[in-house]
């Protein structure tokens, strides 16, 4: 029992330290909401320039140490100024890759500067032996470590809780424009923030030297323990953080001592990120911004006279340069298999996935032993490897169904980081000391050696790049694309159209960690040995850095991006111009390169290609009339009858929401039935929305029942309850952006079988639109602007793309939140008739939300109205409108007698 309480000890000295580098993150959180992967990073640079200073320049240690978290501020304070703030209305998934680049751009120039050498470094803080009862001693330095952590703590506790600052920085995160309003400035007290948070990491970096050594890739990496620590504390708590950073270190030291897999006990911290991101289901509180907007994506439509010439170059390229020009390509081609996999599961699907490198690490561990230790053919060992790794990519897609965002990019970074520790790293999985041995790649008798026939092996890797490559072109224009797009932009319009989101990213998972393990093989193989040591954590970062330089939505992309890696193209490049020393510089260039493009232009360099080689085609057909574009296809839409939908009646019962102690809906009943509207109206904040988003399974309900056609449905999910007839809109539209008009419909329409997920990947077919979508085209006047992109579109035609997108589904129930809120009178009378004829027409059961009282009087046939959540009165609208209880609702009870009925009075008073 000593024994292990003298670990647990031990263990309080890292654990400290962990502490106290997941305060600088939750600092940077507060104040600015980004999670800065780069803290590691600037942390290092702290120290490497304090260890500088006092070891080779003779400065004292503390004013070496003040120096050292002076530059580390510095570096955040830059970061945010001239990296973070420009990105302010960016994605979440833009701004942590911006960061991402910081922390490769910093590393680069850390190994420069320093190399990859640990240094081991002497600690300034006593060291004597403390004697506590017994055989339980523990060194002096950890005591102060505990007690430093201890002070910083309660110190920002009470800076975050008493002081103007801190009230300020509360005030941004809950809301930056009312703060803005009463003085604070958002910029300034982010930029405080940065400085604050990077000052810490600066600090905490220079007292773990003495423990794990000086050296670059140790301090990035102690960044993820950091995290598992903020996030227990849900990014908020100081104290709670503290215990989490000192239960951390104390699992480790623990685990260390008693369990004998290599790497468990570094495992840890990788640990409570899954148990709490996966297990409890909570997410990591992102701050939203306005006008956020995603890289863009390519429309997957294949060029062929491009395809065949690029092959032709790159051919030719390997049969006229020199091995190492060879290898560098194949190299190259190699890494653009990962890259590609990230355009799947990040591009297309929009999942932040830092784990592709690990995973191709994997399937090439899986071949390289098959091979080494069971004499595998080559080409048996690479279809294993491959087969392999896509239940591994869907074991890793399971914390993407419960969470998302910046919270997916942490967990899969440290699934990859905990197959890095147990399994590259551990010798007795690889091979022991003489390693795995591949022996020479035949592939059906054919040698393709990469040493001995570098363009057999060159030309090989072309020709699987190019089959993966028209393999997710084809991903992209089927059905499975349309999907993953959908779930990308809005996972809740998604799901309302009866698109299984879990089921959305488990595909792509799978499909990326296919190709993500074909890359890793064919890399290791380049080798008669294979150095597993190569599939890093880092190298999993930079590569989703490379995918935005790229281009991360666009086939070109990966190839692009992987030029730039270690040992590609590029580098041999530099290399061959000017020196071996230049060739060096390639990370470092990559890491500018990656924050020069997310702040210039985050659509990646493909997509500029495009863009210019489109303007000079323009040119061109000036003179040569061939080159001019091709116009657009036109769409034959045949006349086709209405016909009516399936009538189904929705019954509610009792429905109660509550969030916390608030009720916002009360007990509520209603019947929307075949052929009839249902009109439900009261002031804001009466809980209409709600009520449809509980309905229609997006909201958890506290109480009631949903009877669909006399079938129970409460329990069943959004997804099953859209696919069995309850369709939507939304208040706010929840359009999928990046997608045409014609797009948005066919995803709605589109059959729901598991077939297309593989067909896609070989030949997608398109079926013919369901009559009911050619119906609504004409209906809602969409017939010209099939192929415009949503975002082109007035806010009129959008309006009824929304809608007709949930008619598209062909619902025998369709509740509209609001669908004439913006719209002007003209407007909202021609979509009351289309709304009117969605009844009388197509037989469709709607619930209407809205505010316009002339639209909802002139085609509901019945009304339900709420107050404060409850159900106040109901029935036809003529005796409704006259309902005291009504029109107290909306005037007050002292106007009760002047306005007896709801009308354009009641709608502006209710604005």
């Amino acid at each position: 029992m000593e024994e292990v309480i003298r670990f647990a000890l031990l263990g309080c000295g890292i654990g400290a330290l962990y502490a106290l580098g997941s305060q600088g993150l939750i600092v940077i959180y507060r104040g600015s909401g980004v999670l800065n992967f780069a803290m590691g990073a600037i942390g290092m640079a702290g120290v490497f320039l304090q260890w500088d200073l006092h070891n080779q320049h003779g400065w004292s240690f503390w004013p070496s140490v003040i120096v050292g978290v002076l530059f580390s501020a510095l570096i955040g304070a830059l970061t945010h100024l001239l990296i973070m703030r420009p990105l302010r209305r960016s994605s979440p998934l833009v701004r942590v890759i911006a960061t991402l680049g910081v922390l490769v751009t910093l590393q680069a120039i850390a190994v420069l500067r320093y190399g990859s050498t640990p240094r081991f470094v002497l600690s300034e803080l006593p060291t004597d032996i403390v004697h506590i009862h017994n055989t339980i001693v523990i060194s002096a330095d950890r005591l102060f470590l505990l007690g430093i952590a201890a002070v910083l703590t309660l110190g920002l506790w009470l800076l975050y809780r008493f002081t103007a600052f801190g009230l300020a920085t509360s005030a941004v995160a809950e809301n930056e424009r009312a703060a803005s309003s009463i003085g604070w400035s958002p910029d300034r007290i982010a930029t405080l923030n940065w400085i604050l948070g990077s000052a810490l990491a600066g600090f905490a970096a220079i007292l773990i030297a003495p423990i794990v050594t000086l050296q670059v890739t140790v301090m990035t990496n102690l960044i993820l323990a950091s995290i598992a620590a903020a996030l227990v504390a849900q990014f908020r708590s100081f104290p709670i953080a503290l215990a989490a950073g000192l239960g951390i270190g104390i699992a480790q030291t623990e685990l260390n001592r008693y369990v004998h897999q290599p790497g468990f006990g570094d495992s840890v911290p990788f640990m409570v990120i899954v148990i709490v991101l996966v297990v409890t289901g909570q997410a990591l509180p992102l701050r939203d911004y306005f006008l956020q907007r995603l890289p863009s994506i390519g429309t997957g439509r294949i060029n062929w006279r491009g395809i065949a010439a690029a092959c032709a170059f790159t051919v030719f390229l390997m049969a006229v340069l020199s091995p190492q020009w060879v290898d560098a390509i194949t190299t190259t081609l190699c890494v653009a298999f990962i890259l590609l996999s990230i355009l799947v599961v990040t591009g297309y699907a929009g999942q932040l996935s830092l784990a592709q490198y690990a995973i191709a690490g994997f399937g090439a561990w899986v071949a390289g032993r098959l091979v080494d230790t069971q004499g595998t053919p080559f080409w048996l060992a690479l279809l294993a490897g491959v087969a392999a790794a896509i239940p591994l990519g869907v074991l890793f897609a399971l914390p993407a169904v419960r969470t998302r965002g910046i919270n997916l990019a942490v967990v899969t970074l440290g699934l990859g980081t905990a197959m890095e520790l147990m399994l590259f790293r551990n010798p007795e999985y690889t091979g022991g000391i003489q390693g795995t041995q591949l022996g020479d790649a035949h592939l059906f008798g054919w040698d393709i050696n990469s040493i001995s026939h570098p363009m057999r092996y060159g030309v090989f890797v072309l020709v699987l790049f190019v089959l993966s490559s028209l393999a997710v072109a084809n991903l992209r224009r089927g059905r499975s694309g349309r999907r993953l797009i959908a779930v990308r932009t809005n996972e809740r319009a998604a799901a309302a159209l009866g698109i299984s989101v879990p089921g959305a990213k488990l595909y792509a998972f799978g499909v990326s960690a296919g190709i993500a393990a074909l890359g890793g093989i064919l890399l290791v193989f380049r080798l008669t040995g294979a150095d597993y040591k190569q599939f890093t954590n880092f190298t999993s970062i930079t590569d989703v850095g490379l995918a935005l330089l790229g281009g991360i939505g666009y086939l070109a992309g990966p190839v692009i991006g992987a030029t730039l890696t270690s040992g590609g193209f590029n580098q041999q490049l530099l290399t061959s111009i000017f020196s071996d020393s230049v060739g060096k510089y390639i990370d470092l260039i990559g890491g500018i390169s990656i924050i020069v493009i997310v702040l210039l232009n985050q659509n990646g360099i493909a997509r500029e290609q495009i863009n210019q080689l489109r303007a000079l085609r323009t040119l061109l057909a000036r003179r040569i009339p061939r080159m001019a574009p091709r116009p657009q296809q036109t769409h034959e839409l045949p006349e086709r009858a209405v016909e009516p939908v399936a009538p189904r009646t929705l019954e509610v019962r009792d429905i109660t929401v509550r969030y916390g102690g608030d009720t916002a809906v009360d007990a509520v009943s209603l019947t929307v039935a075949p052929g009839r509207i249902t009109g439900l109206i009261g002031p804001n904040g009466a809980g209409k929305t709600t009520l449809i988003d509980a309905v229609t399974g997006f909201t958890r309900m506290s109480g009631g029942a949903l009877h669909l056609d006399g079938e129970d449905i409460t329990s069943w999910s959004a997804t099953r309850r859209a696919r069995s007839g309850l369709g939507r809109s939304f208040q706010s539209l929840e359009l999928f952006e990046d997608s045409t008009v014609l797009d948005n419909l066919r995803v709605a329409s589109d059959p729901r079988d598991g077939r297309s997920y593989l067909r896609d990947l070989v030949w997608p077919v398109n079926p013919p639109l369901p009559g009911e979508v050619i119906s609504a085209i004409r209906e809602f006047g969409l017939a010209d602007d099939l192929d415009r992109n949503v975002e082109d579109l007035s806010y009129g035609k959008r309006r009824l793309l929304a809608i007709a997108r949930a008619v598209a589904t062909q619902p025998s129930v369709l509740l509209l939140d609001e669908p004439a809120a913006g719209l002007g009178d003209a407007e909202t009378a021609e979509l009351a008739s289309l709304v009117r004829r969605l009844a009388d027409d197509w037989g469709m059961a709607v619930l209407l939300v809205e505010h316009d009282m002339n639209f909802v009087m002139s085609v509901c046939d019945d009304l339900v109205v709420l107050d404060f959540g409850k159900q106040i009165a109901a029935g036809p609208p003529d005796v409704v409108r006259r309902d005291p209880r009504v029109v107290s609702a909306y005037l007050g009870d002292e106007d009760v007698d002047d306005a007896p009925v709801p009308s354009a009075r009641t709608e502006e008073v209710q604005r």
